[in-house]
């Protein structure tokens, strides 16, 4: 067929290929003006849908940063809320447990500080001796000696009765100096109480003096969160997306933990339920199994949750403190008794495996050799299939950290995403306009000769006349799009 077509004209083939390829040229000449407004329109077509898409993907990613600021500062707000709430609450157990006794304190320092009042009176200093009767001494002992007898007798009564009376006098001063040390003996747990007693004071107004201070960073970052600051923003993401990391990170610590509580019950299982069965692709005991590590994870959220501590079930969190307390009771014993179950399960897998092991040896020929300390790997399993399910039913914890920054993470890994769509629509839609041009002078160049005639001719009969230089569709920005529908709708 092509040859026939090719020999159509001439039986020389090159011939009617050139026949051929000016027929293509002439035709292709008197179609340029058509040819040219197809490219062109489609271009602008295909820019101005692609522009329209850019500015739809535009308003949706505004309304979606939106979206996220209001989801992160309302996160915030409740967490800066709740923080607020407990240290007012700790400030209130403050005042109630040490400031309420703060009456009786002070009556206790008062009635200290006035039995050392009164210590202190009773300890006060006397004088041993007045001034004269060192002068009486000093007298008498001045007076010049006599012959008589009776004379010097006098004297010498007048010296014993005043040096008695000095030795009596120092004694009393002693035994009055050993009553006041006594007395300032017994002043030392005074002292030592009203020390105690005033660091109890200080220790209170130092907590309530710490209370208030971060109090008052809390009110401040509240207010920075509801004036919605950008670096109150930033920090809030950056808070989000570390939960994430570390909340993900103790999801998959958590994950090798339920796997290895899997491999631990699973051989047993397969012994009790039936190791052929098949629901599915999967063995009825893996099923069993499972099922027994997902019932113990929800028995440990629904004990956080009448405990208080996450808040995945608003519902739970609104019980009365009665019905909450018989949940907590429930799931706490149902998590006790599947936590029995799973070591009995541990100590039974010891024993096939002890089994197994036993029959490969009498299989094999050889005396069956029991090992020693073989209770040491059994307590082992068992006390690891007791423990296991406690430590999973602490995995709502990092659940709910993780739930609840999941959304600040999807909504900036969407708000990514749009903006990486936008980048390539308004590339697609330039480019499609770029191309546009380039098939007009590339149609131009397959009849570049008849258009060379055409220019000869024109120029010849000198009637040609300035071609005006069709417009060009200049795309437009976003912003200026936007500016323009404004002023359209102004």
């Amino acid at each position: 067929m092509m040859t026939q077509l090719l020999t159509i004209w001439s039986d020389s083939p090159a011939l009617s290929l050139a026949i051929w390829l000016a027929i293509l040229v002439i035709v292709l000449y008197l179609g340029r003006s058509h040819a040219h407004q197809l490219f062109r329109a489609t271009g602008r077509a295909i820019h101005g849908s692609m522009r329209l898409a850019s500015r739809s993907i535009s308003q949706l990613e505004q309304r979606l940063s939106a979206r996220n600021r209001d989801v992160l500062l309302a996160m915030g707000r409740r967490e800066v809320e709740e923080a607020i709430e407990r240290d007012f609450n700790r400030v209130y157990d403050i005042m109630e447990r040490d400031l309420s006794r703060y009456p009786k304190l002070h009556r206790r320092i008062a009635d200290a500080i006035e039995k050392i009042e009164e210590d202190y009176q009773e300890a006060s200093d006397t004088p041993p001796l007045p001034p004269a009767w060192s002068e009486v001494v000093e007298t008498v002992s001045a007076l010049p000696g006599s012959s008589d007898p009776a004379v010097h007798k006098v004297l010498d009564n007048i010296r014993e009765v005043i040096e008695d009376a000095h030795r009596e006098t120092v004694k009393l001063y002693q035994k009055s100096s050993r009553d006041r040390h006594r007395v300032l003996a017994g002043m030392q747990p005074q002292w030592r109480a009203l020390d105690q007693n005033m660091g109890k004071v200080k220790q209170t107004i130092d907590g309530l003096e710490e209370r208030s201070q971060t109090i008052d960073k809390q009110m401040q970052e509240y207010a920075s969160i509801r004036a919605g600051e950008e670096q109150a923003l930033n920090s809030l993401t950056a808070s989000s997306l570390t939960q994430f990391l570390i909340a993900g990170l103790v999801l998959f610590v958590a994950l090798l933990g339920g796997l290895i509580n899997f491999h631990l019950i699973a051989m047993p299982m397969s012994e009790m339920v039936g190791g052929t069965s098949y629901i599915g692709s999967m063995r009825t005991s893996d099923i069993a199994a499972l099922v027994i590590i997902l019932v113990e994870v929800a028995m440990g959220v629904f004990l956080l949750e009448s405990l208080r501590i996450t808040h995945l079930f608003p519902m739970i969190g609104r019980m009365d403190d009665r019905m909450r307390r018989r949940m907590m009771i429930a799931s706490l014993t149902i998590l006790t008794l599947l936590a029995s179950i799973e070591a009995s399960l541990a100590y039974m897998r010891d024993l096939l495996a002890l089994d197994r092991e036993a029959l490969n040896q009498t299989l094999a020929g050889t005396a069956v050799v029991e090992a020693q300390f073989r209770w040491i790997p059994s307590i082992g399993q068992m006390m690891l299939g007791f423990i296991l399910p406690f430590a999973l039913a602490f995995v709502a914890i990092p659940l709910e950290s993780f739930i609840h920054s999941l959304r600040t993470v999807l909504g900036l890994i969407t708000l990514g995403l749009l903006r990486a769509l936008r980048l390539v629509v308004r590339m697609v839609g330039g480019f499609a306009n770029h191309l546009s041009k380039m098939l007009v002078h590339f149609y131009d160049m397959l009849i570049v000769v008849p258009l060379g005639i055409e220019q000869l001719v024109r120029n010849h009969s000198g009637k040609s006349k300035p071609e005006k230089p069709e417009a060009e569709s200049v795309p437009w920005d976003d912003d200026e799009l936007v500016g323009k529908s404004a002023e359209v709708k102004s």
